[in-house]
């Protein structure tokens, strides 16, 4: 079989296209490449979607924290406590097995329990809160000088935060967002490695690198290449937030704009 006919085959199979039976023996690399590959569709979706949901509950969240009334302080400080103090591979699990719980009452939780919503869900909630403080500690850096500005100006509301505050605060937050970004698309390894079933073989990348390091006894030829799909997909990441970084301090001298600074998570 031809690497290009290995590629018709496998590169759409991790959602639902092309052949439905893995390869069995005889592993050559441009299988490991394709399957691995199609695989990051899933990684690609769950981080996507996951940080553009959780971008707007970020901001809601640090608002929420910020705020003087209780009654939107302290569940804003319980969610992000919540889901940034405990491990997210436990999260998958107890989120799995109450979505489970819940299905058997009301079925119409049925579409929770697999992984492209139920898991969905948990990144969601995971990178929310991780941003929603990194958006927090943003906030309550935006120099006062730019709020009395602003008052002096007649500037109050709604129209103070779209002009004044948000602009700030995201000028401020996107280099360690950036960083939050780049773990997300990392963390979706878990998916499938936790409690969510793979249905018909159709796992992440990790999920078919560990199938061919299973297969092959070798795991210094499928992992190296999920490093790679990793790599790859980081440098876009940071290329797509830097342009977005440079447009958030156009305003700025040279000298004063903030830098992309890269800083890896030990452990979540």
């Amino acid at each position: 079989m031809s690497c290009w006919v290995t590629i018709q085959d496998y590169a759409l199979r991790s959602i639902g296209f092309g052949e439905r039976l893995l390869p069995k023996d005889d592993f050559t690399l441009c299988q490991q490449f394709t399957l691995i590959g199609s695989g990051m569709f899933w990684n690609i979706y769950f981080g996507a979607l996951a940080l553009m949901a959780g971008f707007f509950f970020a901001v809601a969240l640090a608002m929420g924290k910020n705020a003087k009334a209780a009654v939107f302080r302290k569940p804003s400080e319980w969610f992000i406590f919540i889901f940034r103090g405990s491990p997210l591979f436990i999260q998958f699990f107890f989120a799995y097995f109450l979505f489970l719980s819940l299905k058997q009452t009301f079925p119409i939780f049925s579409p929770f329990t697999s992984a492209w919503l139920g898991a969905l869900v948990v990144l969601f909630c995971n990178t929310a809160a991780y941003s929603g403080e990194i958006f927090y500690g943003a906030l309550l850096s935006i120099p006062k000088g730019d709020i009395e500005a602003a008052d002096a100006y007649g500037m109050f509301g709604w129209k103070r935060f779209t002009k004044i505050v948000f602009p700030t605060m995201m000028r401020l937050a996107w280099p360690a967002y950036t960083n939050e970004a780049i773990f997300l698309f990392h963390a979706t390894t878990l998916v499938f490695f936790s409690s969510f079933p793979v249905f018909g073989q159709r796992g992440d990348a990790l999920y078919y690198a560990r199938y061919f390091a299973d297969k092959t006894f070798n795991p210094f030829v499928p992992y190296p290449i999920l490093a790679g799909y990793f790599i790859i997909l980081t440098l876009i990441v940071i290329g797509l937030f830097g342009l977005a970084n440079k447009r958030l301090n156009r305003h700025l001298p040279q000298e004063r704009r903030s830098k992309m600074r890269l800083r890896m998570n030990i452990i979540r």
